[in-house]
């Protein structure tokens, strides 16, 4: 059994919305490109037989990994007796700097999900590791390549 996979709802949704659309639309065009390319004849220097090769061999990979995250897959439900203002997976979260006092907000969520420029941060790394099970109003420090990072957890919500 492999490494359980922490998902969002919508994280579950997106990795099987593109597991089916690799399984259903990228494989059979694929397919089709090696056909169309065999029919250039030699393909010893083919270079797009090579292309779509290379790309078949990304799907297949692409989708046994899905296949493996999904089975591997725990959804983070909300549960009313979850703690309100305590930082989990799944909550979004709002961190001011205490240098800078610039604020962000991110969404902690597993590493299967984690898309910085979606403002979404895994649950295993550095700034979510400091501030999970946290509290609103708490300060948390980071250890980064750079030195040291201050926060304050200014809210928690859902």
């Amino acid at each position: 059994m492999g490494k359980e996979v922490l998902l969002t709802p919508e994280g579950l949704k997106k990795l099987e919305g593109e597991l089916e659309l690799l399984k259903t639309v990228k494989r059979r065009e694929v397919a089709q490109r090696i056909k169309e390319a065999l029919e250039f004849g030699d393909i010893s220097e083919n270079s797009e037989y090579d292309d779509a090769k290379n790309e078949q061999a990304f799907i297949e990979g692409r989708i046994i990994t899905l296949e493996k995250m999904l089975r591997n897959a725990k959804v983070i439900e909300h549960e009313d007796g979850q703690e309100d203002g305590v930082v989990a997976v799944g909550k979004k979260v709002v961190l001011r700097d205490l240098q800078t006092s610039e604020e962000f907000e991110y969404q902690i969520v597993g590493s299967a999900e984690a898309d910085p420029i979606q403002a979404k941060i895994s649950n295993e790394s550095p700034v979510g590791k400091a501030i999970l099970g946290k509290a609103q109003g708490d300060v948390v420090q980071v250890e980064v390549l750079d030195g040291l990072l201050k926060y304050e957890i200014v809210s928690v919500r859902r």
